[in-house]
């Protein structure tokens, strides 16, 4: 790091010079360069050298490759807090949406160590992971884990094989409360104790949803919250839209509200109005219907596309896999969109039969397209902060090499994304999953292509992993 800031502060004071007779690796030639981190929007073009961004310069620059990107936005690549789908296929798709750096931050990985080193030299965009606490509760209490009470012994277990992974370069520890009711509030209590002596977040799927019971989202974004004051650690509620259904104006209010109150929370959204997870997951418990106001024809097999009845519904319980259900709000999405400093990640899930929730494909270029552009939510520059510098920065604390991303700025890692902001639009649907944004014209990760002239450049892999470099004691 300490290298890495010297050749920074080294090309600041040598951009004179460096302009003037420097041959790049890369120049992006004349685009409409818009860094949220710094508010810079203005025609420059981008000097490009060993994967790090050494020049902005409003006259010509020289390079080895020179790319006429004139009429085009220059943006910092998109960071996605929460993707699932971490494999090539996934990511294929996820490049072409504008993405650089894909973290699987509520589910986790457990152990981290395999997952990073399955992908190293393999990867199309940068990948990373928390700690998983699901996993770790499985491992110390068996199989059926989910709905049991732990001892305090197992707890501490929990905790101790937590910390192995932050030692491991897990960037925070994810927690799917949903997903195993028998969670206590000690044990939550005592891996946010764990997160905030490690100085890491926390990436929190909380405990309930459900629009026939409006108090219950409230209350477990208060369990945060309270957590959040009690330990000091940071945290971050996942998918508001999806926990929070009609009550996510309210849920918004109470985090900015423990925001202005000095709690480090903060949450996201993506842009689409149904949900994915997987058919036999606790989510879907007895009393799902009046909980979700929702019936089985709102929910869709993805492997086939196909909407459930009362007569396959047992049959795929059983089964197991995934789904989509089709019950969040418009104005829930709209809510989230419209609220400063909620972040935009998409929750993309794997493919099955080829098959997927939209949002893992087309989730970044339907904020900018649709909601910017078309619908007027927010701005162009509020857009992609969220997918950028603000996605960067819930991270760079605990994870030092996030304070290279998600900007464009002289000694930033050369992440970026290219996209006509008139033709920018998601082309995934639920019918038709598998079809790639339109409008990213061009994507590279550490100076690299791995996107150009709106096609995927097949052989990059030029995607690293991202890891925490503070280790506990």
């Amino acid at each position: 790091m300490i290298r890495r800031a010297v050749r920074s502060l080294l090309a600041v004071l040598l951009l004179p010079l460096a302009v003037g007779a420097q041959t790049y690796d890369v120049v992006l030639r004349g685009g409409r360069v818009m860094d949220p981190a710094s508010g810079l929007d203005a025609v420059r073009d981008v000097g490009i050298l060993d994967g790090t961004v050494r020049a902005l310069s409003e006259t010509p620059l020289d390079g080895r490759e020179v790319v006429d990107v004139a009429g085009l936005v220059v943006a910092p690549g998109f960071v996605d807090l929460h993707a699932h789908g971490q494999d090539l296929l996934a990511s294929s798709f996820q490049a072409r949406d504008g993405v650089t750096t894909a973290l699987e931050l509520e589910g986790g990985a457990a152990p981290v160590a395999p997952f990073y080193a399955e992908r190293e030299g393999a990867a199309r965009i940068h990948f990373g992971a928390t700690a998983s606490h699901g996993a770790v509760r499985g491992r110390v209490m068996g199989v059926n884990h989910n709905y049991a009470a732990p001892s305090r012994a197992q707890i501490d277990q929990m905790t101790d094989l937590l910390r192995e992974e932050l030692r491991a370069g897990a960037l925070g520890i994810g927690i799917g409360l949903q997903y195993v009711p028998g969670a206590s509030r000690e044990e939550i209590h005592r891996v946010m104790q764990v997160a905030a002596e490690a100085g890491v977040p926390v990436f929190c799927h909380v405990r309930y949803a459900g629009v026939q019971e409006p108090t219950a989202a409230t209350q477990a974004v208060q369990e945060m919250i309270a957590g959040a004051a009690a330990t000091g650690a940071s945290v971050h509620v996942v998918h508001i839209g999806s926990t929070g259904l009609t009550s996510v104006p309210l849920l918004l209010e109470m985090i900015a509200g423990a925001r202005e109150r000095g709690i480090d929370i903060t949450t996201e959204v993506y842009p689409y109005t149904a949900a994915s997870t997987a058919i036999q997951s606790a989510i879907f418990d007895d009393g799902w219907r009046e909980r979700l106001d929702a019936d089985y024809g709102d929910v869709e097999w993805i492997a086939t596309g196909e909407r459930l009845t009362a007569e396959s519904w047992s049959a795929f319980r059983a089964e197991g896999g995934p789904v989509i259900a089709h019950v969040i709000p418009e104005e829930a999405v709209e809510a989230a969109l419209r609220s400063p400093g909620v972040i935009v990640a998409s929750d993309g899930v794997p493919f099955t039969n080829g098959r997927t929730h939209p949002r893992g494909v087309g989730t970044f270029a339907r904020v900018l397209g649709r909601y910017a552009r078309e619908q007027g939510t927010l701005d162009l520059m509020d857009a992609l902060a969220r997918m950028t510098i603000l996605p960067a920065r819930r991270l760079e604390e605990a994870v030092p090499a996030m304070r290279w991303k998600g900007r464009i700025q002289v000694g930033a890692d050369a992440d970026l994304t290219v996209f006509d902001p008139a033709t920018v639009i998601d082309r995934s649907t639920f019918a038709e999953p598998a079809v790639a944004s339109d409008g990213i014209e061009h994507v590279l990760v550490r100076g690299i292509f791995v996107v150009r002239d709106g096609a995927l450049v097949e052989e990059a892999r030029p995607g690293q992993g991202v890891r925490r470099r503070v280790i506990l004691p």
